[in-house]
């Protein structure tokens, strides 16, 4: 039982993190200086914010529970890259939401070893459900005396390389900035603007941000969370090309001007070769960043020169292999590896067993009410390329998971937003599943560990069944508005279920 239940004052020296919560601490000591500041430890503020189960943040204790990892699904083939301008070395995607529209952004390499040459084009594709996609006729650059092709950027080497857009959320974004990219090579980062996401042209000629080595998709977005932009991009462990490859992360007010670069950090996981990123504020819950890393497993051969003869993979990449892992990060220099395991692994057969396949697409989109898509290249460097679409439930990446002999979860201190006069009352709602036979229930206790009156386990209305939003009752009533700004810890209760997500709204 913590110090809190006692009802005991814990005074901590701290560093905040985004949220304004205690990220760390040291032991006090007699060389402690007067002038450093003693901060409370007070409850998370959650707002009205949607809370996934990523990362142990909000967890306090499990018992006979644990946070579980979910298997993504896959559909149908998302796209093949069998255009001549396209090929076997098609990659580096963006995949981008805006209202009822769905853009897909990618590299076009028909040709091994052309990497930052002209070679490369910035290929687009387009979709009305993120499920069947198309590729449109633009008529704006030639190929081969055409221009009936889907090309959106050309003779722009290296940006084509790693082109990766974005669109601006910032408020009051110029109608000509709709849309924002960067790409490029050693040289740095070139930025660009388009107001349809078709038409892109340079907001300058020199590079505006040149302190990384960039051999990768360097990623991009306006954070509403953080207030300014952020960009996540390829760096080394050592120096040059040494080490492993990793992550580092830069902040800018206006996308020009950008800040001194900060090596992103893992807590206390071994170190992996991270070779794309692909972090995006998740769309439901914005202060939370998804990525979709690739995680790269160089001289770790799996197909024999044989097997990769049949399969047509070229030769010079048949001697690694590769995978897709979750990260999770609530903005600064910090990414949580709660799950070391893959997310998707490469599968049945010798295709995907091949270097840089299985690499995740940027972009995480709602693809039904109670689905969201993500998008992973299969069958790299081989005539049969393409692009996969896989499905998760909505929220669901990981869970709190216990099983039929049942077990529970207790939150840390919260607090939640009080009523407004456009939401009188308050309710907790949750986004979970359970077996037939299982259930959920759910306490709210005050920082004593003591049930509020009404809000008991005993309380609560048996939860059944499997649902995106499910609205906690207790006795019939759902109104949890007089606990609200009050700190409190949820108790959770479970039957052979998962909860993926929860939120007061």
């Amino acid at each position: 039982m913590s110090l809190l239940r006692f009802g005991l004052l814990l005074i901590i020296f701290v560093k905040l993190d985004p949220l304004g919560i205690a990220s760390g601490q040291e032991p006090l000591s007699g060389e402690t200086q007067v002038d450093e500041i003693a901060v409370l430890v007070e409850p998370i503020d959650l707002g009205t914010r949607r809370e996934l189960f990523v990362d142990r943040f909000l967890v306090e204790s499990l018992s006979n529970a644990r946070l579980q990892l979910q298997r993504p699904q896959p559909a149908e083939v998302a796209l093949k890259f069998d255009n001549p301008w396209e090929g076997p070395f098609s990659g580096y995607i963006t995949i981008i939401k805006d209202s009822d529209v769905y853009r897909m952004y990618y590299r076009g390499l028909p040709l091994a070893g052309r990497d930052g040459t002209d070679t490369e084009v910035t290929c687009y594709a387009v979709s009305a459900d993120g499920i069947q996609w198309n590729k449109p006729n633009l008529n704006i650059y030639e190929v081969n005396g055409s221009t009936e092709n889907n090309i959106v950027l050309m003779g722009q080497a290296p940006v084509s390389h790693n082109f990766s857009p974005f669109l601006d959320s910032k408020p009051n974004v110029p109608p000509d900035q709709r849309y924002k990219a960067l790409g490029g090579g050693q040289s740095g980062l070139i930025a660009f603007a388009s107001p349809d996401g078709v038409h892109w042209h340079r907001l300058q000629n020199e590079p505006v941000f040149t302190k990384g080595v960039f051999d990768s998709q360097n990623v991009s977005f306006w954070s509403a969370f953080e207030q300014q932009y952020v960009c996540y991009f390829r760096t080394w462990t050592g120096s040059g090309y040494s080490g492993f490859r990793t992550v580092s992360r830069t902040t800018s007010a206006d996308f020009i001007h950008w800040s001194d670069p900060q090596p992103m950090t893992f807590g206390d996981t071994p170190s992996e070769h991270l070779y794309t990123n692909q972090t995006t504020p998740y769309f439901r819950a914005p202060h939370i960043y998804l990525g979709l890393a690739a995680r790269f497993m160089p001289g770790r051969t799996v197909i024999s020169a044989a097997a990769a003869k049949e399969v047509g993979v070229n030769a010079g990449y048949s001697h690694d292999c590769s995978d897709t892992v979750l990260l999770s990060s609530r903005g600064g220099d910090r990414y949580d590896r709660t799950f070391m395991e893959s997310l998707l692994r490469p599968g049945l057969g010798n295709q995907n067993w091949v270097s840089r396949s299985n690499y995740a697409a940027l972009g995480i989109v709602p693809t039904g009410e109670s689905e969201i898509s993500i998008y992973v290249s299969r069958n790299y460097g081989q005539p049969t390329s393409y692009l996969q679409r896989y499905t998760l439930r909505t929220d669901g990446f990981a869970s709190v998971c216990a099983g039929y002999s049942g077990g529970e979860m207790a939150t840390r201190l919260l607090q939640f937003a009080q009523p407004t006069p456009e939401f009188p009352t308050r309710q907790l709602t949750l986004n979970m599943s359970t077996s037939a036979a299982g259930s959920l229930r759910v306490e709210i206790q005050n920082d004593q560990g003591e049930p509020f009156e009404g809000y008991s386990l005993e309380d609560c209305d048996e939860i059944i069944g499997d649902q995106i939003t499910r609205v906690v009752s207790w006795r019939e009533s759902s109104d949890v508005s007089t606990l609200a700004g009050q700190p409190i810890r949820i108790r959770f209760l479970l039957k052979d279920a998962d909860l993926f997500s929860f939120q007061f709204k």
